[in-house]
């Protein structure tokens, strides 16, 4: 069961990435380390990861109901005495 709201978190996810991979952000991370390395590559990799981490997250996630009912689990079939069909 999808959830009511997994249309809105989408968008939300949407509008994270995009501010994620602004120009401003970017610049930031692209300043070169006291090594002389820029981190701009992890940045990148690591805001990448996020979303689809979050995407697969949102997607993959299946709603439960907080609590069930016990009409829900008298509604299954009693356990049989008999052996399953095909077995010997």
């Amino acid at each position: 069961m999808k959830t009511p709201r997994l249309g809105e978190r989408l968008i939300a996810l949407i509008g994270v990435a995009l501010l994620l991979f602004t120009p401003p952000l970017i610049l930031i991370a692209d300043r070169p380390a006291a090594n002389g390395l820029s981190w701009l590559a992890l940045y990148l990799f690591v805001a990448w990861a996020l979303v689809i981490a979050l995407a697969a997250w949102l997607l993959e996630y299946r709603h439960e109901p907080a609590s069930r009912s016990d009409d829900d689990e008298s509604s299954e079939a009693p356990p049989s005495d008999e052996p399953p069909r095909g077995a010997r």
